[in-house]
């Protein structure tokens, strides 16, 4: 089920108000309620897909029980590798099999030996690579005896598939949401209305920015031989605020719902297009999935407190194994390498943690050293967005040549398409990006771009509310397009 479709906006208030009124007087009831809901959340899509998540929980719960039972290294040891074969064994079948084999039958045949490949039409589940690591986390951190197990099986349960974002996270970590469920819930108003204005913004940044942006990134990236160089920069411009709009979009969303629920998520972005050096955007751009590679990936291989060469493959293993994690495509093994190798300068340097705070810290406006800063982190950040996007590694090189030929001076229209003519214009939509830069950069120590407003006088909050909600009426894209990460 779409945040942006019908379906959600009758399911939503209904749940809301059986959640609130009926089901939070108990504990149990509630959190079987949530486990019901979230399923039909889910199931709507696909209801076939939900034995993956059932499985998955059923056996993360008891693996977690069975940790707390035994001191034995070795059985600990076998028990936490049931819990990783079995949610890598369902994120590798069902996302990187036909990527295994056609790259192992090209193999094959570039050594001279035709390999008649079998032929699986296999459906990726949406989220799959969200709940899996969400899980998964859980064991291993019963396992390092950073918790001790639940034996409250709905509660867990609710855990693994909690609706808000089952799909598309924030992956969170159970030692933070598991707790969550077992407290008693009372409606907190002052919570439930910055949870709106969260909603609100992410709905602007979806249907507004992302939507839009989409239908030229579609139409430059499939046609790019046909266009200018400047063209295809303005095209990989597009795609960097589609891709930000799309899935912090999400996350705001998900959080903001989730505290209508009266449950705290992490924050999964920290307005990252304002960092000022690539370590800087990987601590702000889904901190979710960064924390949990760092945590579980990195940090057991030593992180950056082991030999130069070491940290140097440390640093591309992480960066490589996130790209793959996005997709079974070589573009994304590429995406990740090249964002290794922009950070690979900054940590053997050791300047990977300079920039903690936001730029321009207690003042209004960024100097000139930091305005350089973030337009040449923006710049890298978006040759990398050309890899991400593009459907091969060779469409990716020839995009960025054409883009960085002779003709990124010379101006062309894009043509105008039918989806193009039922979008708003590039001069507008540049206009409504730099509107929610602006937002955005006055909440950049917030939790979200429009959590400031509160702040403000009741009329000029409200007439706020007001606009941003008709911009999404009267500038948004209805299209009902689908969150760019549930591909993922």
């Amino acid at each position: 089920m779409l945040f942006n479709s019908i379906e959600f906006a009758i399911f939503f208030p209904i749940v809301f108000l059986l959640y609130w009124f009926v089901f939070n007087k108990n504990i149990k009831a509630r959190n079987i309620f949530l486990v019901v809901v979230s399923y039909v959340f889910y199931g709507w899509w696909d209801w076939r897909f939900l034995s993956l998540i059932v499985i998955s929980s059923f056996v993360d719960y008891f693996v977690g029980l069975q940790l707390d039972k035994t001191d034995e290294n070795r059985k600990r040891k076998y028990l936490l590798l049931i819990s990783i074969f079995v949610n890598l064994g369902f994120l590798g079948f069902f996302k990187y099999f036909n990527f295994f084999i056609d790259n192992f039958a090209e193999a094959f045949t570039l050594l001279g030996m035709p390999f008649n490949k079998p032929t699986l039409n296999v459906l990726l589940p949406v989220g799959i690579s969200f709940y899996t690591f969400q899980t998964m986390s859980y064991s291993i951190d019963v396992y390092r005896k950073k918790m001790t197990a639940t034996k409250d099986l709905a509660a867990f349960f609710a855990y693994v598939s909690f609706f808000p974002q089952l799909v598309a996270g924030p992956i969170e970590r159970a030692i933070n949401l598991l707790p969550q469920f077992n407290e008693k819930k009372t409606f907190d108003y002052t919570q439930a209305a910055d949870g709106m204005r969260q909603i609100l913004w992410g709905f602007f940044k979806k249907i507004v920015i992302a939507d839009n942006s989409a239908v030229y990134v579609k139409e430059i990236f499939q046609n790019y031989t046909d266009y200018s160089g400047s063209t295809l920069f303005l095209g990989a411009i597009f795609f960097a605020f589609q891709i930000y709009g799309d899935f912090s979009g999400y996350s705001d969303i998900a959080i903001g719902t989730a505290r209508l629920f009266g449950f705290q998520l992490r924050q999964n972005f920290a307005f990252p297009y304002f960092s000022r050096d690539i370590a800087e955007f990987w601590r702000r751009w889904h901190i979710s999935l960064s924390s949990w590679f760092k945590d579980y990936v990195y940090i057991p291989l030593g992180g950056s407190r082991v030999g130069k060469w070491k940290a140097i493959r440390n640093t591309f293993i992480i960066f490589i194994v996130s790209g793959f994690w996005h997709g079974a495509n070589w573009t994304f093994i590429i995406w990740g390498a090249l964002n290794a190798i922009y950070f690979l300068p900054i940590m053997l340097a050791k300047r990977n943690r300079k920039n903690i705070e936001v730029a321009a810290e207690g003042k209004l406006l960024p100097n000139l050293k930091e305005i350089f800063q973030i337009g040449t982190t923006f710049f890298l950040t978006i040759i990398a967005w050309v890899f991400f996007r593009a459907e091969s590694v060779s469409k990716a090189f020839d995009y960025l040549k054409i883009m960085f030929s002779k003709t990124l001076f010379h101006a062309t229209r894009v043509e105008s398409t039918h989806e193009i003519s039922q979008a708003i214009s590039q001069t507008t939509l540049i206009g409504l990006i730099f509107f929610m830069l602006v937002f955005e950069w006055f909440n950049r120590s917030k939790q979200h771009g429009l959590e400031k407003l509160n702040d403000f006088h009741f009329v000029i909050r409200w007439s706020l509310y007001v606009f941003i909600a008709l911009l999404i009426m009267f500038a948004g894209n209805f299209s009902r397009t689908e969150f760019i990460y549930f591909a993922f």
